[in-house]
């Protein structure tokens, strides 16, 4: 299989898709690719980007600390299609993103970002649903 793109919001969900997308590049010869891509990332300030830079550090160093080879990158734009995208430019076999469980109202106005990706990549997709 090729390398594991997971994508990350830096929520528990996120969190916890990360720990599977590390426990399955151990298990394989993979590489573990995490991604911020926030909605609105236009309005962010430059304080905030450094954070969520920071942020994704930690994370590749997470995973470099369980001997998984990783790299972060900050992606700008619609989150679905550009994890999709990335994925594909990245030729990932497997993506791996953190799902909310959000039902009713909050779905229908806020959307799926994961239930999009499932939809439209190109690769198996597992979500993780945080804790």
């Amino acid at each position: 299989m090729a390398g594991i793109l997971h994508a990350t919001d830096f929520s528990a969900a996120s969190g916890a898709a990360f720990t599977w997308a590390v426990n399955m590049a151990r298990r394989e010869p993979l590489v573990a690719d995490a991604y911020v891509t926030p909605a609105v990332w236009n309005t962010l300030i430059r304080s905030q980007r450094a954070s969520a830079q920071r942020r994704l550090d930690a994370l590749v160093a997470r995973a470099r600390g369980a001997r998984v080879r990783a790299r972060g990158l900050l992606v700008e734009g619609v989150p679905a299609d550009r994890i999709v995208r990335t994925a594909r430019g990245r030729r990932a076999g497997m993506i791996v993103v953190g799902t909310h469980g959000r039902t009713g109202a909050a779905r229908f106005f806020l959307g799926s970002v994961a239930g999009r990706v499932v939809a439209t990549a190109h690769c198996p997709v597992l979500t993780v649903r945080g804790r």
